[in-house]
């Protein structure tokens, strides 16, 4: 049963991580549903040649009509008090400045911002105007603003320039057709031996997206599709990259990061493979989520790929 009234308020500020006391009404997250499944649509009927207008087009609709999102998603207490604990993640897992970061998908830059004030040369995209510098007022001197299509990343910046890139919750959202040619992008700008670091959701403990307020068995919005830890890893080796492993181990020895994270992979793959023999969406869901709690599967496939 679809959730309505308070209780559809309620369940739609967790998701979107909003502050219990913004202003968000039943008519306004019906609006959001009916207008993200539309924009869907749109996008994933787009073809190779028209797809950064379509998805230009479609990204400035949803955060220009519905500016509640920019305004109040990621603002409740307790995101704010954890980001700066997922920053410094980030900011581990990167390694020690001086280097040269990339970020796609910045969002309202603040991730970007706060390694930008570690001490890296960074650089913040989005493929809306709608997103990205207009919302931010920090003053960093080294770091840079600009828009690209998300895909051929090579076409907006030169080849071997950067010594690490990164994308939280983006891949999710590039049509699939487009997930092998993102990759490849992202490996032509990185310096030889440079990283490309990003998380995205899981399948198996989605949906991720606005789906999941009306209890959805798939995504249905603007995640046009959820993967999995084996089929990243294929697309990854297709385009080029030679190794893989989960970054975020809290250790600040390079080499031990590696090992140790190479090793936790396998063990998500295993837990995965397991997963995947449950047919039913709601016991296997059911089982990721406790799975999770014990360490043994993660809600986003987090990964550190390397340039030969």
């Amino acid at each position: 049963m679809e959730p309505s009234g308070q209780a559809l308020i309620a369940r739609y500020k967790a998701v979107y991580s909003i502050p219990a006391d913004a202003a968000i009404t039943e008519q306004m997250i019906l609006a959001h549903w009916e207008l993200e499944r539309q924009l869907t649509q749109d996008l994933l009927s787009s073809t190779a040649e028209d797809r950064w207008e379509t998805f230009d087009r479609s990204y400035t609709r949803l955060y220009s009509e519905l500016q509640w999102l920019n305004r109040f998603a990621g603002e409740s207490e307790a995101t704010v008090s954890s980001n700066l604990a997922q920053h410094k993640k980030w900011h581990s897992a990167i390694g020690r400045a001086p280097l040269d970061v990339y970020e796609i998908g910045s969002g309202k830059g603040e991730l970007i911002t706060y390694l930008a004030r570690q001490g890296y040369s960074c650089k913040a995209t989005e493929i809306t105007r709608e997103r990205g510098e207009k919302h931010s007022d920090a003053n960093v001197p080294n770091l840079s603003w600009g828009v690209s299509d998300g895909v051929h990343l090579d076409d907006f910046e030169g080849a071997a320039t950067y010594d690490v890139a990164i994308s939280d919750q983006v891949l999710e959202h590039l049509h699939p057709d487009d997930l092998e040619a993102h990759l490849r992008g992202a490996l032509r700008i990185l310096k030889p031996g440079g990283r490309y670091i990003f998380r995205t959701p899981h399948r198996f403990s989605g949906p991720h997206d606005v789906s999941q307020v009306f209890n959805c068995d798939r995504p249905l919005g603007m995640h046009l599709k959820e993967y999995t830890h084996r089929e990243i890893l294929t697309a990854l080796r297709r385009a080029g990259f030679t190794r893989a492993y989960f970054p975020f181990i809290p250790t600040r020895n390079a080499r031990l990061n590696k090992l140790v994270g190479q090793g936790y992979l396998q063990i998500l793959l295993a837990v995965e493979h397991a997963l995947s023999w449950i047919p039913d969406h709601t016991r296997r869901h059911a089982g990721a989520r406790l799975l999770g709690k014990l360490r043994l599967f993660a809600h986003n496939i987090s990964l550190t790929a390397e340039k030969p």
